[in-house]
């Protein structure tokens, strides 16, 4: 506190409080959560530089299998001495708090849309069975609303 130039470094492990994340994917409560911390006092308050590394589950959205996904992000945030509409994030009790700033970095590195792996072909939309191969080696059933432009396909395009 009020020491501009110092510098400390910690290495802090614990459970997550509660879940992380509502969507596809998500950190659930009690997994383990690692941060690497940096603390540099400043003139103005507390500069925290931080890496959070910890695994979020979730479904893929082609397939529905299972997916397990490691993340990974920093962030750094200025905790000031003084209460100020300019920072978001203040000094108290001589304390930081930093739970909302890691769950609002993990939550906002979780991947929207996850996948089992970048090529998943699915699932078949007529049967609801997962696919083999790519879409485009499946056949494709002609839908008769089509039909008047059949005659523009050309050859080449292997259609």
């Amino acid at each position: 506190m009020h020491r501009p130039g110092e510098m400390r470094e910690r290495t802090l492990a614990f459970a997550a409080p509660e879940r992380l994340g509502e969507g596809a994917a998500s950190v659930p409560a009690g997994s383990p959560l690692e941060l690497d911390v940096r603390l540099e006092g400043l003139h103005e308050g507390i500069l925290v530089s931080a890496e959070v590394t910890t695994t979020a589950i979730g479904e893929c959205v082609r397939c529905l299998d299972p997916v397990t996904l490691p993340v990974e992000v920093e962030f750094q945030e200025l905790f000031a001495y003084s209460p100020d509409e300019a920072f978001d994030f203040a000094v108290r009790d001589d304390h930081v708090d930093l739970e909302p700033v890691v769950r609002d970095a993990v939550v906002l590195a979780l991947p929207f849309q996850p996948v089992c792996r970048p090529d998943c072909p699915g699932l078949d939309p007529a049967t609801g069975e997962k696919l083999a191969g790519p879409v485009d080696d499946q056949p494709r059933a002609s839908d008769p609303r089509w039909s008047a432009l059949e005659g523009f396909r050309t050859d080449s395009s292997g259609e």
